[in-house]
C-alpha cells in the first residue's frame, strides 16, 4: 500500500451529527493519534552493534565527562511506533470525507491488511526473540517487552478506531450510495431462499464443521483464516458443544443479491459468514444451535531458513512455507459480544494471552472491503489515470513501433512510474530486446511479478530463440516465496539460467542489462530501478527508473551479475554504489561532506524507510553543522527533527494518496556539483547490510532539476502532506489559511506529465 498530537491515552474517534452521517470531525481526520509516542525511559541507548552509545555529558569509563560534541539520547523514535503511525496515516485517508468515497473503503481495507503484515512478521518475530533470550532494549530506549506494550496500546486503539469509522461512517456513507451489506434477518424471505439454495449448491460441500469433545481435540485454527465458533447443545443431554466451522477462503465474502428491480445503482451483499450462520442446523442435524460468533487468528508467518546448512535454497524454502501455516497465534480477533466463557475456551486452546485478544464489532477482516473499492462505479472512485508514454519513448509516426533501444542510445532516460507508462517503457524495452536478432544476453533480477507477467514471457521468448538468458530471483521475497518458486521453474524449464542470489543476502536491486552486438562492437543497455518488474503494481506504485547505455554503468553492471550468478567476491564498481558494500558508507561520507559545507550544505532524502542509526547519526552532525536536511519518507521514520542543538535544520514530510509512494533518491547539492542517487534501497540494517541494492547516479542537469522541483513542492506548504514534530507525532496538513484543501502532489504530477510534449531529437 498506499500505500500516515501528542495524547497520553488512546483516543476513540468521535462522530458528530452534522446532518451528514459520513462526515467525521476534523478531530478524527488530523490531530487525535491513538498512537503517541511513548514515553522514553531514561536509560543508555544501544547502537546497531548492540554496544551502549555514549550519551552527552555522561561519565566515560576513565571518570572524565564525555564530550558535549556526542549526540543525546533519546535521539531516535521506535521504529514499531512510528510504524503504526504510518498506518494511523493510511486511516486518516479513510476518514477524509473530501475522499471519494470507495477510495475511503480501500483505504480501510489496506488499513487492515498492513495490520495483519505487521502482525504476522514484526510483532511474531519480536515474540520470537524475547522467548529465544535474544531480543535487546531498542535504540529507542525501550526493553522488549515494553514495546510489546506499546504495540499493544497503539494496536487496540487503531482497530477500535478502525471498526468504527467503517461501521459508523463510511458503511452508512455506502449505503446511502445503493451499496448495502445487508443482515441476514433483514433479507427478504425470497431472498433466503434463494440464498439457501446456493447455501445447498455451492458452500455446504466445501465445508468442514469440526467439533470439540474427548474423540475430537481442539482443531488447529489457520492463521488469517475467517471462523464461526458455534455452541451446540444436545437435546436429549442437554449438555453444550463447541465446535468450529471455517468460512471458505475461495468464494466470495460478499455475495451479491439480485435486485429484481434493475436498478444499476444497487448493490446489495449479504456475508458469506452470515449465510453459513443461518444453515447451521444442516451442519448439525439433530443438535441445536445456542449460539454463533465469528473470530480470527493471526500467526508468525515469517521464515526462518538458515542458508549456510541448505544444500538446496529452493527445497528447503518449500519445506519453511509449509511449516510456516503451523507458527504460534499473535494476535486472536473477536466479535465484541462474544460470550466470556466461548472467550476463555478459545485463549485457552489456542494459548492466547489477554492482551493479545482484541474485541471488534463485526463484521471482522475488513481487508474484504477490496471487493467493494472495485465496483463499477466511477463517480465514487478516483477520477480515471492512463499513464503516458515518455516522450522520448514515443514514436514519431503513430503508427510505427517505438524504437525503446534507439531512444536509449540518444540519451538517458529518466521514467517516473506511474506517469510515465511502464508497459511502453520498460515491458516494451524488455520485449524488443528478445525479438531483436542482434541481442546476444539479457540478465535480471526479479524480486515480485505478477502472474501472467509479460516480462517473464519476454525471458522465455529470448531464451527460446537462443539468447543467453539469465534470471537473479529472489524467492525469500516476503509473502511472494510460493509465486517466486513457481516462476523459477517455469524459467528453469524454458532455458533461462535461474540463480537465487548471494548466501546470506537477498536480491533486493531492481536491474536489467541487454547486451546488443553493434557496428561498432557490443553495446551494453541498462535499466536500474527502485520498483519491481510487475506491469499491475507498477500502475498504482511510484517509482522511478534510469534507462541508459552508459558504457561506465554496463561495465558495474556486468560486474554486479557475475557476482550475483558466480563467483566475483571483489568486485569492484565505477559508478553504482552496491549494498552492502559500499551504499552505507558512501550516503555517510557525502552527509558528512555536506555538514563540513555548514549552511551552504544541502541534503535530500525520499524513501520508504529510515531507522539507521548510523545513518541518522550523520544526518543529526550534519545539521548541527548548519546544512539543511530534507527527508521524505512514507512509512517508519526513527529521526527527530527540529530538536533544538540536534536537528533543527531537519524537516520530514510522508504523502500518501491514490499511489504507493515507493522511489528512493539521494540528493546532495555538491557545492554546485549536486551528487544525486535513485535505487531500491531504503535506510534500514536489513538494506543495508543484508541486502543487495544498488544506486544509480543521476547525472542530467535536466534530470536532477525535475526532481529537485518536485522535492520543493513536498516540502511547501501548499502542497498536503504529513509533517513530523520533534515530540515524534505526525500532523495532517492538507488544508489552507482559508479552509480549502491544498494541492494534491500526486494530481499536480498527473496534469503535468500530461502536458509534456515530444522533444525534438539529437542529431
Amino acid at each position: 500500500m498506499t500505500t500516515a498530537q501528542t495524547s497520553d491515552s488512546a483516543a476513540e474517534p468521535r462522530i458528530e451529527d452534522s446532518g451528514e452521517p459520513w462526515r467525521t470531525t476534523p478531530e478524527l481526520v488530523e490531530t487525535n493519534s491513538v498512537v503517541p509516542l511513548p514515553q522514553i525511559r531514561v536509560q543508555p541507548p544501544r547502537a546497531a552493534n548492540g554496544r551502549f552509545i555514549r550519551l552527552e555529558g555522561a561519565e566515560r569509563d576513565d571518570g572524565e565527562q564525555a564530550s558535549g560534541d556526542e549526540l543525546p539520547e533519546g535521539r531516535f523514535l521506535d521504529r514499531e511506533v512510528s510504524w503504526l503511525q504510518f498506518n494511523e496515516r493510511v486511516l486518516q485517508l479513510g476518514a477524509d470525507p473530501d475522499l471519494p468515497l470507495l477510495e475511503r473503503a480501500r483505504f480501510l481495507a489496506i488499513f487492515a491488511g498492513n495490520l495483519d503484515e505487521f502482525f504476522m512478521v514484526r510483532v511474531a518475530g519480536l515474540k520470537r526473540r524475547i522467548a529465544t533470550g535474544i531480543a535487546g532494549r531498542s535504540t529507542a530506549g525501550l526493553e522488549p517487552r515494553e514495546v510489546l506494550e506499546e504495540i499493544s496500546l497503539g494496536a487496540h486503539g487503531l482497530m477500535s478506531r478502525h471498526a468504527a469509522l467503517f461501521g459508523d461512517t463510511v458503511a452508512p456513507a455506502l449505503a446511502g450510495e445503493g451499496i448495502t451489506i445487508v443482515p441476514w434477518e433483514e433479507l427478504t424471505e425470497a431472498e433466503q431462499t434463494e440464498l439457501a439454495q446456493m447455501f445447498t449448491s455451492t458452500v455446504y460441500p466445501v465445508l468442514t464443521p469440526l467439533a470439540v469433545d474427548p474423540a475430537h481435540p481442539f482443531p488447529y485454527i489457520s492463521g488469517l483464516s475467517l471462523n464461526l465458533a458455534v455452541i451446540l447443545t444436545n437435546p436429549r443431554t442437554e449438555r453444550e458443544h463447541f465446535a468450529r466451522v471455517k468460512v471458505p477462503p475461495l468464494l466470495p465474502r460478499f455475495i451479491r443479491l439480485s435486485t429484481g428491480d434493475g436498478d444499476l445503482y444497487s448493490d446489495r451483499y449479504v456475508l458469506l459468514e452470515q449465510v453459513i450462520a443461518a444453515h447451521l442446523d444442516e451442519l448439525f442435524p439433530g443438535m441445536k444451535v445456542q449460539e454463533t460468533f465469528t473470530f480470527r487468528v493471526t500467526r508468525n508467518e515469517d521464515l526462518e531458513v538458515e542458508e549456510d546448512d541448505a544444500e538446496n535454497l529452493l527445497t528447503a524454502l518449500e519445506r519453511e512455507l509449509t511449516r510456516r501455516r503451523f507458527g504460534p497465534p499473535v494476535r486472536l480477533e473477536v466479535v465484541e459480544d462474544m460470550d466470556d466463557h466461548v472467550l476463555d475456551l478459545l485463549t485457552r486452546e489456542l494459548r492466547v494471552h489477554a492482551s493479545e485478544v482484541y474485541r471488534l464489532p463485526s463484521p471482522l477482516d475488513l481487508s474484504a472491503l477490496h471487493t467493494l473499492a472495485d465496483l463499477d462505479r466511477t463517480e465514487l472512485r478516483y477520477p480515471n489515470f492512463v499513464p503516458k508514454t515518455h516522450p522520448e519513448l514515443a514514436p514519431v509516426e503513430r503508427s510505427a513501433p517505438s524504437d525503446v533501444l534507439g531512444a536509449i542510445r540518444q540519451r538517458d532516460i529518466l521514467l517516473h512510474h506511474p506517469y510515465d507508462s511502464f508497459s511502453t517503457s520498460v515491458q516494451a524495452f524488455l520485449e524488443q530486446a528478445a525479438a531483436d536478432p542482434h541481442v546476444l544476453a539479457i540478465k535480471q533480477t526479479l524480486y515480485r511479478t505478477s502472474g501472467d507477467s509479460p516480462v517473464i514471457d519476454a525471458l522465455i521468448e529470448a531464451a527460446a530463440v537462443g539468447k543467453q538468458v539469465l534470471a537473479v530471483v529472489e524467492i525469500k521475497a516476503r509473502f511472494d516465496e510460493e509465486n517466486n518458486i513457481s516462476w523459477a521453474r517455469k524459467l528453469e524449464q524454458a532455458g533461462v539460467h535461474v540463480v537465487y542470489g548471494m548466501v546470506g543476502l537477498k536480491t533486493h536491486a531492481k536491474l536489467a542489462l541487454v547486451v546488443r552486438q553493434e557496428s561498432g562492437g557490443l553495446r551494453r543497455y541498462c535499466h536500474v530501478g527502485t520498483g519491481n518488474y510487475n506491469p499491475k503494481t507498477a500502475r498504482l506504485y511510484e517509482d522511478l527508473a534510469l534507462l541508459t547505455c552508459d558504457d561506465s554503468i554496463g561495465e558495474d553492471l556486468t560486474r554486479l551479475f557475475n557476482q550475483l550468478s558466480g563467483m566475483a567476491p571483489k568486485a569492484k564498481f565505477k559508478r553504482l554504489l552496491v549494498a552492502p558494500r559500499s551504499v552505507r558508507s558512501e550516503l555517510v561520507s557525502r552527509i558528512d561532506a555536506e555538514g563540513e559545507r555548514g549552511p551552504e550544505g544541502r541534503i535530500r532524502l525520499k524513501l520508504n524507510s529510515i531507522v539507521d542509526e548510523q545513518i541518522i547519526d550523520a544526518l543529526y552532525r550534519a545539521s548541527r553543522a548548519g546544512a539543511r536536511v530534507d527527508v521524505w519518507v512514507r512509512g517508519i521514520c526513527a529521526l527527530r527533527p527540529g530538536v533544538p542543538g540536534l536537528s533543527e535544520t531537519i524537516r520530514v514530510r510522508s504523502v500518501l494518496g491514490r499511489f504507493l509512494e515507493h522511489s528512493r533518491i539521494f540528493a546532495f547539492d555538491g557545492g554546485g556539483e549536486p551528487q544525486v542517487y535513485l535505487g531500491s534501497a531504503d535506510l534500514m540494517h536489513r538494506n543495508l547490510d543484508r541486502r543487495v541494492e544498488s544506486l544509480v547516479p543521476i547525472t542530467d542537469r535536466d534530470q536532477i532539476k525535475r526532481l529537485g522541483k518536485i522535492f520543493d513542492r513536498v516540502m511547501s506548504d501548499q502542497v498536503a502532506s504529513w509533517q513530523l514534530d520533534s515530540d515524534g507525532q505526525w500532523t495532517r496538513h492538507h488544508l489552507g489559511d482559508d479552509g480549502l484543501p491544498t494541492q494534491d502532489l500526486q494530481d499536480e504530477l498527473i496534469e503535468r506529465y500530461a502536458a509534456r510534449r515530444r522533444p525534438g531529437r539529437r542529431r
